[in-house]
């Protein structure tokens, strides 16, 4: 499956650790110097803008979603005009779906509840074999790892009935995360098997 671009989930808040603004920006960056196109939530304030930034101030495209309601508590609506594409919705719910179309993969740097039910869903139908992109967990300082180990107690517990099926990867060092997406994309993701399987990378 070719990998034209990639949406990237991740808070509207900067985070107390610094750490998180520089990798939305280097993600950003990565994201542009490999010709991809970043799909996002249209937000320029706090990690999803500095994802942005890092895609348009180096040559990249970027296309924000946004719903109508959240426009002037995510952004403004000056710097939204700086982007390629702007496509504003009805509700959330809008907003999601229309991500889901036009990315190839999902990438989740650190956020908040938000941020958390995003990526979630999209890891729901995976599991529900709708559909099989790649999907990351952006592991800066450890901050998924609380996720990861909930996601390994439910697997041992038994609720992951489908786990072949939900295999994101996880990887710390925001540099390694668009070439390991590019490189997923070339494969078939695998058809069977019992266990989830978290890569670490």
């Amino acid at each position: 499956m070719p990998i034209r671009s990639i949406c990237v989930y991740c808070g509207s808040q900067p985070g107390r650790d610094p750490a998180y603004i520089e990798a939305g920006r280097a993600l950003g960056k990565s994201i542009a110097a490999h010709g991809l196109r970043l799909v996002y939530g249209g937000g320029t304030k706090g990690i999803m803008g500095a994802v942005a930034a890092g895609v348009l101030s180096n040559g990249g495209q970027v296309t924000g979603i946004i719903p109508e309601f959240l426009v002037d508590m995510e952004a403004t609506r000056h710097s939204l005009g700086q982007l390629d594409e702007l496509i504003v919705t009805e509700d959330m719910h809008a907003r999601k779906h229309k991500m889901f179309e036009r990315a190839d993969a999902f990438v989740t740097l650190p956020g908040g509840i938000g941020t958390l039910e995003e990526i979630v869903e999209i890891m729901t139908w995976a599991q529900l074999g709708r559909h099989e992109k790649p999907m990351v967990f952006a592991n800066i300082g450890g901050f998924w790892d609380p996720m990861l180990d909930l996601i390994t107690h439910m697997r041992e517990q038994g609720f992951i009935h489908r786990a072949h099926l939900v295999q994101p990867l996880v990887i710390a060092n925001v540099e390694e995360i668009v070439p390991a997406i590019l490189e997923q994309g070339e494969e078939r993701p695998p058809s069977s098997g019992e266990d989830a399987v978290i890569s670490r990378l």
